[in-house]
């Protein structure tokens, strides 16, 4: 079983070693971008609230599929249009580079509801992680479990060997405390220079979405996630057509900051040929697989999901734009709507922002 698991990962794998080697020599480059106007950011002290971010000006990463999921990636400029509570703004910096830089944190479920599944999810973010840290400087990234608190398991750092060393060895067990994991990735770790602009800052939750562990709620997480620029995906963790109480959590937090969630287990056996789920005597509702076909799709499904999310992460549209200071000063929040001039495609952004001081 495990050689076929095996024979059927290799594919993959290769295509993710050689897809995070890609620099963009098949993409249109851009000029360094310039550094931002009045960003800044600050080395949290200790005891200190979050991680501070001034917003003079706005950057927007968008991803852009057609109707088939595919990424679109030849569009220009002018392709594009950013209204800001309704106002069209100006476009000052684009860009469509491959393999931009990111800060990447990897937020793990080590709650009971991922033992079934473990070793394949573990097996998964390994792969996540060699993928999107290379070992270049430009790439780094930071490790966040969650049981029944969240533990900061490795700092900001473009090494991937102690990720791989530390996801070795956890082993899930306890609640899920998700929404803390979120905010202490958005409030306690160290800073790459640069950051929210060059790098980008993405979160990638490997879970099913659920909390019942956390001090902080959704929707403070989801201001502190959208007032430090972080776009969140997810890879679900949630089984053969199962549902989760957590699954609408993971889609708000992914779509209010421009993300995406995978469902890599859901229908994963469903080309498998005889294949049948039956009630079992071991829990509520399990499905047994009978051969090493099931294996094969299992994997398959997974790191098909570890692909699609990478290569979003590093095939998106950078926009960055200045609003106008007195049309920013008057809501706590503003609404963001970016258009693309093509039919029949999918645009992900994120929804909005906080202004300075708000």
């Amino acid at each position: 079983m495990r050689l076929r698991v095996l024979a059927c990962w290799a594919p993959l794998l290769l295509a993710l070693h050689g897809f995070a080697q890609q620099t963009g020599s098949n993409a249109a480059t851009a000029a360094a971008p310039p550094p931002p106007a009045a960003a800044v950011q600050t080395q949290p002290e200790p005891g200190a609230a979050s991680i501070k971010v001034d917003v003079n000006e706005v950057i927007v990463p968008v991803t852009v599929t057609d109707d088939k999921g595919h990424f679109v990636s030849n569009l220009e400029q002018k392709d594009f249009q950013i209204l800001d509570e309704g106002k069209p703004q100006n476009i000052e910096y684009f860009s469509r580079e491959r393999a931009q830089p990111v800060v990447a944190g990897f937020l793990i479920d080590l709650s009971n509801s991922s033992r079934t599944q473990w070793k394949n999810f573990q097996n998964a973010a390994t792969e996540l992680v060699l993928t999107l840290l290379p070992g270049k400087d430009k790439f780094s990234g930071y490790l966040i479990g969650y049981g029944n608190k969240a533990e900061l398991m490795v700092n900001t750092t473009s090494d991937p060997e102690p990720f791989v060393s530390k996801l070795r060895d956890l082993k899930p067990g306890g609640g899920a405390a998700l929404f803390d994991a979120i905010y202490m990735a958005c409030t306690n770790r160290a800073l790459i220079k640069g950051e929210p602009f060059e790098p980008r800052r993405v979160l990638i939750v490997v879970g099913d979405g659920n909390d019942n562990s956390s001090k902080k709620t959704l929707q403070e997480v989801l201001e502190v996630a959208q007032r430090n620029l972080v776009t969140i995906y997810g890879i679900s963790t949630v089984s053969y057509g199962f549902t989760s109480e957590g699954s609408d959590n993971l889609t708000r937090l992914a779509e209010e900051t421009g993300g995406r969630v995978e469902y890599p287990l859901q229908n994963v056996y469903k080309d498998v040929s005889g294949f049948q789920s039956t009630p079992s005597d071991e829990g509520n509702l399990a499905f047994h697989a009978g051969t090493g076909g099931f294996a094969s799709a299992l994997a398959t499904a997974l790191f098909h999901s570890v692909a699609n999310v990478a290569g979003e992460i590093t095939t998106q549209y950078i926009l960055r734009y200045t609003p106008n200071e007195a049309e920013a000063s008057d809501k706590v929040f503003r609404a963001l709507n970016v258009k693309v001039s093509l039919p029949d495609v999918k645009v992900r952004a994120r929804k909005g922002y906080y202004p300075v001081g708000k």
